[in-house]
């Protein structure tokens, strides 16, 4: 009897925790997710789909096309023939019919090269859906990884203010007894209870806006916004980057230099088909058709044919109101402007490059600083309460020391999260977030 009450015991505490668990997500976990589930990368990759099913030779033009055709008419007429002789022919409801149906090949085997470029250039497109889809992930990705560790800074500070709780209420009952033994004023213990208030005000407003975070990075993961989890504390900051193999990377693989240089390639391409308009086109047909006509009046009654055609036929461009130079000078500024966009975009690149290089060192540092300004805090706010529980300092000098402790864990929090971000964005426009 007592092995089955302590069997349903244990199997209902299993059952309690089990309700109670929350999720605990760690920052690669969320990475796959938002991989998996985020819109805009879906909508990126099914946009690349797209350019790969247009990168074929017949979108091109460089395919010959057939084409099956029959027409078939009839009318009825009241009909009224005046020979050349003078003789009269009239009817009425005369009967006309045609039929006629065939296959028909067409083929343009020359139109000054500009069907190749048009390869190339849907070639090309396709490559620019494969950078846009990388940059688009990274971009995500990006997003993910700043709105996690928002949250882990965030946890941590609800944390630290739990504890700085815990000791404020041991200073209200300190402060009580005092008062109830005659040791301390009644104004000790309603200041005592006001800093309590202030304390829980300031855990109910973090509590929101970690709530609020939370439901930003399910909206990044696209998965129901209720789901509750943890995040892990443990943040790894890399301080080892270094800015040449950074630069490196960046001139390598950087998703908006490639952008940029595609572009440009796009535009050269489309100047290629504006120029190919001087050439002459020339086309191939051939075919096979049928037709059969019959008449109720007129001097053949039925007629019919069948047989195989070909030809072949060529045009040029001889005039257009100099609308070929207009295209061409157009074309060519386009060209002169995507070069001169990615020379831009590179400047650009390497600018944020250089300035969220240089933020990262800086919050390295300051995260080495204020992680030893956190031990030094604590130690201080241990001998504070200490001293405060023999009644040998002031209420001020306590209640500094726990404000200094919560300012000193925010600024920690605050610098590891600084740093971490940087390290992100580095890597964002380096192009090689690992995921």
């Amino acid at each position: 009897m007592l092995n089955k009450v302590l069997f349903q015991t244990v199997l209902w505490l299993t059952v309690v925790f089990a309700g109670n668990a929350q999720e605990v997500l760690t920052v690669d976990a969320a990475v796959q997710i938002a991989l998996k589930n985020n819109y805009d990368i879906k909508i990126a990759s099914n946009e690349l789909e797209v350019s790969r099913e247009n990168k074929s030779l017949a979108n091109a033009g460089m395919l010959p096309r057939v084409d099956a055709t029959l027409n078939q008419n009839n009318n009825i007429q009241n009909t009224k023939q005046t020979q050349a002789t003078g003789e009269v022919r009239e009817l009425d409801n005369a009967k006309n019919n045609s039929l006629a149906y065939g296959v028909n090949l067409g083929w343009t085997v020359f139109d000054g090269l500009k069907m190749f470029a048009r390869y190339d250039q849907l070639t090309t497109l396709e490559m620019q859906g494969e950078v846009q889809l990388k940059m688009t992930i990274l971009t995500r990705v990006s997003d993910v990884m700043t709105t996690y560790y928002d949250l882990v800074k965030q946890q941590q500070l609800i944390k630290a203010l739990d504890t700085t709780i815990v000791i404020s209420r041991q200073r209200l009952k300190i402060a009580e007894n005092r008062f109830t033994i005659g040791k301390a004023s009644k104004l000790e213990v309603l200041n005592a209870e006001v800093d309590l208030n202030q304390d829980l005000s300031n855990l109910l407003l973090l509590k929101q806006f970690y709530q609020n975070s939370k439901i930003s990075l399910n909206e990044l993961l696209a998965r129901d916004m209720t789901i509750d989890f943890n995040v892990v504390e443990e943040v790894s900051i890399d301080d080892k980057l270094q800015l040449t193999d950074l630069q490196t990377l960046v001139d390598q693989q950087n998703p908006q230099l490639q952008l940029a240089l595609i572009n440009k390639r796009v535009a050269e391409l489309d100047m290629k088909q504006v120029r190919a308009e001087r050439y002459p086109t020339v086309r191939l047909s051939s075919g096979y058709n049928f037709n059969r006509s019959e008449s109720s009046l007129g001097f053949v009654s039925q007629s019919s044919g069948n047989g195989f055609n070909y030809g072949v036929s060529a045009t040029v461009n001889v005039f257009n109101g100099f609308l070929q130079n207009k295209n061409e000078k157009i074309a060519k500024l386009q060209v002169e402007n995507s070069s001169l966009f990615a020379e831009q975009q590179k400047q650009t690149v390497n600018s944020q490059l250089h300035s969220t290089y240089q933020t990262y060192l800086t919050n390295v540092e300051l995260a080495k600083l204020e992680e030893h300004n956190e031990v030094i805090a604590k130690k201080n706010l241990d001998i504070t309460l200490e001293k405060f529980k023999i009644g040998s300092i002031p209420t001020i000098e306590f209640r500094n020391a726990q404000e200094n402790y919560i300012n000193v864990k925010a600024r920690n929090s605050s610098a590891k999260f600084q740093a971490k971000i940087s390290e992100v964005m580095l890597h964002e426009i380096a192009g090689n977030i690992k995921f």
